[in-house]
């Protein structure tokens, strides 16, 4: 075999990878942006977050079909999550990343694997002193929906008890929800069941439009658990 051909056998294994790798995520993203539910299970890992994607099961609660698992690295001076095609977490898919190294306002960045920005999370610090609120906005920084936990006592009650010495490192099981919305009408939901395992159901069915788009919607499922105390 030539010098030649064997550079261009190389060059078009690279390629033919590359474009696996493109296809492996457009498939998981594309099946993504026209779901309007998402179930959301923590893994337990002593280690690192982890996390499962799903559709939602027939019964409504429940885990159907896994679309991404998720892993948060820890100990990194800028916060990156990683959302992979499959358990064996070698080919990213989506990427949550924060904007800077020290990003005071708590801004992160939902990335394709390329580092396209798609989306924007953001945590408001100082609506969230008593009811977490978070802002859903697109690449350019425009709000597109906003999020608030629902019950304004249970959001007072978590608050206290983290405070309270001992009691505080203990879990705080009440379930917690948050109502999402766009122009000021609620569009969906995000909710805890009642439990001791960590699930989420995500339920954007008043947003027929999809104008909240539904890979940053996956992202901010993870954001709401892995970046919600910080």
């Amino acid at each position: 075999m030539s010098k030649r051909h064997g550079a261009s056998t190389r060059t078009n294994t690279v390629r033919s990878g590359v474009e696996v790798l493109r296809s492996q995520s457009m498939t998981t993203l594309d099946r993504v942006r026209e779901l309007d539910e998402l179930f959301i299970k923590q893994k337990l890992n002593w280690i690192a977050n982890e996390y499962q994607v799903s559709t939602v099961g027939s019964d409504g609660a429940s885990a159907g079909d896994p679309l991404c698992f998720v892993r948060q690295k820890r100990l990194k001076i800028r916060e990156e999550i990683n959302f992979y095609a499959d358990e064996a977490q070698k080919d990213v898919v989506l990427r949550l990343k924060s904007k800077k190294i020290f990003e005071f306002r708590g801004r992160t960045e939902v990335q394709l694997p390329d580092g396209t920005v798609i989306g924007q999370l953001q945590k408001v610090f100082g609506r969230s002193l008593l009811r977490s609120s978070w802002e859903v906005m697109d690449a350019a920084g425009t709000v597109v929906a906003t999020a608030q936990e629902q019950s304004l006592p249970l959001a007072i009650l978590r608050r206290i008890w983290g405070m309270l010495p001992y009691v505080g490192d203990i879990p705080f099981f009440i379930p917690f929800h948050f109502d999402i919305a766009i122009d000021g009408k609620t569009v969906g939901s995000y909710r805890r069941p009642m439990g001791l395992a960590d699930r989420y159901l995500l339920d954007l069915k008043g947003d027929p439009e999809r104008r909240i788009d539904r890979r940053v919607a996956m992202a901010f499922t993870i954001a709401l658990d892995a970046l919600q105390d910080r």
